[in-house]
């Protein structure tokens, strides 16, 4: 127990020998601790080279549910045995420090508070906070030199005194969205990296011009595919003074991109392919030879003659480009378009968008400084659209903006179809996709307007294609742009913003729980009970998963803290950690 909350935040306290700590053992809930508990465990004294933490508050996420879900099979886990070798699960952590051990004293103070950026690379392995470094499902977290001295450097972000411990946990979702809206496609061709050029049917009827070899950045190798001869004479010409490997293949029906992939490029993948004609069969053929942040453009005059189906995971997860760009330019769709933020003064609709990330989403677009005219939220849950009107319904019409809500359920697909051509006769500026539905993308994508960009921020697995209408990727300038996760400056963004007064981390709270109640908090994520954040303090014990609404009935004091429609505020965490955590 603590004297104050001064103390309490000073991080000066007489530190535990035991902690409860849920581990998850193997694949499902029912394997997350023992018998719905979480357990005892030893904290220990933190070595010359390491801090001793204390997690303030953990946010559970959905990425969560995936590790439950797989257990030791997930990706990042690396084939772990979690029967014998246990994890800590969540990611989503506030964190000050308790204590120091003596190389660190010179950087690092005991009160100290920090947030964690979860993607942590350590020595060329992936070793995420939260999967193969213990999580914050914990009441202490020591913090060795794989997140001080990682390959990125320090993976902690300070934070300040005044800023909440929801806030702070929260900061790690919100990174990803701020990183969703981050464009760090490149402007021209990769300098150093591997080129495939294809022909398909139509190219050798197009008329090319290249640019100067002074123009460009020099790759190292350029593939010729089925190249018309007078263009591929152009692209030696072009490539040889500069000392370009120009190779020519088989026709593209004789090859595969993986094959050539292996041969060309070092297993990476190819960093531009270029599509001439944009033939339908050759931009699918071409596009699993795409590299990691890879970039394909369809020169064309027209559009091809059908859907396309392109890996729509990869967009998510790898950051790969669909561009389009005419014969005569065939470099012009790398010009750099509007941002990814929503259009201001524009339409956005947020597909699924009632749902916790939904919601901030949602809640970014309002307190932006550029604001879209219009925002529309569709979602199956009528509850949830109705919990997404009542938080941020006020600050849409205090901020200038029609907000709308729609459930596609409640009406057949031509009413739906209907009013969505209502709201936005000439297509949504933006579309930010939640559902990570292909059937939905492909529906989505159609309602664009002109340089329209879908931002598919719900990821789908690798490999998921979806039929694209690459005709309005040519000719209208739609873009399909995606993320996954965050990196370092995206979350010393987000505290930035949230420490300015910019962004209200918290609005997104929908319930809040001690330790124990973590188990219930998973299955309430994994359920998709709660249309916002659940919030639980490590430090808390007997407090239940507690919805705000209901929060009045078990703690009043707390709830006379909130804000308006129920919001989660800094000064009812005080109060909450006041009535746990303090001397009687």
């Amino acid at each position: 127990m603590f004297k104050s909350l001064e103390q309490y935040s000073s991080g000066h306290q007489e530190l535990p020998d035991s902690q409860l700590v849920w581990y998850l053992y193997g694949v499902g809930l029912e394997s997350l601790g023992r018998d719905r508990q979480p357990e005892q465990a030893s904290v220990g004294a933190p070595g010359p080279d390491q801090l001793l933490t204390r997690v303030d508050a953990a946010g559970l996420c959905f990425s969560d549910i995936k590790i439950i879900q797989l257990g030791g099979g997930h990706p990042r886990l690396h084939g772990r045995d979690l029967a014998t070798d246990p994890i800590i699960p969540a990611h989503e952590a506030a964190l000050t420090v308790v204590a120091v051990g003596e190389n660190l004293q010179d950087k690092y103070a005991v009160g100290d508070r920090f947030v964690v950026q979860a993607d942590i690379d350590f020595k060329g392995v992936n070793m995420a906070f939260g999967y193969m470094l213990p999580g914050a499902l914990e009441q202490y977290v020591m913090v060795g030199e794989e997140m001080l001295a990682g390959d990125d450097g320090c993976y902690l972000v300070s934070v300040a005194s005044q800023t909440g411990h929801a806030e702070a946990a929260l900061a790690e979702p919100w990174a990803c969205v701020v990183r969703a809206y981050r464009d760090v496609r490149r402007s021209g061709l990769k300098h150093g990296g591997c080129i495939w050029v294809v022909g398909s049917e139509g190219a050798e009827k197009l008329r090319y011009a290249l640019p100067g070899a002074e123009y460009l950045p020099v790759p190292r190798r350029i593939v010729l595919t089925d190249v018309p001869p007078a263009i591929a004479g152009q692209v030696r010409d072009l490539a040889g003074g500069g000392g370009v490997d120009v190779v020519t293949t088989a026709a593209l029906q004789e090859v595969d991109a993986a094959s050539l992939v292996e041969k060309y490029t070092d297993g990476r993948g190819f960093d531009d392919i270029f599509v001439l004609g944009g033939g339908p069969d050759a931009i699918e053929a071409t596009d699993p030879g795409l590299a990691r942040g890879g970039i394909l453009t369809i020169v064309a005059d027209g559009p091809p003659s059908r859907p396309v189906n392109l890996d729509v995971g990869r967009v998510h997860y790898d950051s790969t480009y669909y561009t389009g760009a005419p014969p005569s330019n065939p470099l012009a769709g790398y010009r750099k378009a509007r941002g990814l933020a929503p259009l201001a003064g524009g339409k956005t609709w947020i597909v699924g968008g009632a749902g916790p990330m939904g919601q901030m989403h949602l809640q970014m677009a309002l307190e932006a400084s550029s604001r879209p005219a219009v925002l529309l939220v569709s979602d199956i849950d009528d509850a949830r659209l109705e919990t997404a009107q009542e938080r941020f319904g006020p600050l849409a019409e205090e901020n200038g903006v029609q907000m709308l809500t729609i459930n596609p359920t409640q009406m057949s697909p031509q009413q739906f179809d209907a009013r969505l051509r209502e709201i936005a006769p000439e297509g949504f500026d933006d579309v930010l996709t939640m559902a990570a539905v292909p059937a939905l993308i492909e529906q989505s994508a159609g309602y664009l307007a002109d340089d329209g960009v879908i931002n598919l921020f719900a990821g789908v697995a690798r490999g998921t294609t979806a039929a694209i209408d690459a005709g309005d990727i040519v000719q209208r300038g739609i873009r399909l742009v995606g993320s996954s996760g965050s990196g370092i400056e995206d979350l010393k963004q987000t505290i930035h913003l949230t420490e300015t007064g910019q962004l209200s981390p918290a609005r997104a709270v929908a319930g809040i729980g001690g330790l124990e109640a973590a188990w219930d908090g998973m299955e309430a994520v994994r359920d998709g009970t709660f249309a916002g954040k659940i919030i639980i303090y490590p430090q808390i014990s007997g407090l239940p998963l507690t919805r705000l609404e209901d929060l009045a009935q078990v703690l009043p004091e707390v709830a006379d803290k909130l804000g308006p429609a129920l919001l989660w505020t800094v000064e009812a965490e005080q109060a909450l950690l006041a009535h746990f955590l303090l001397e009687k």
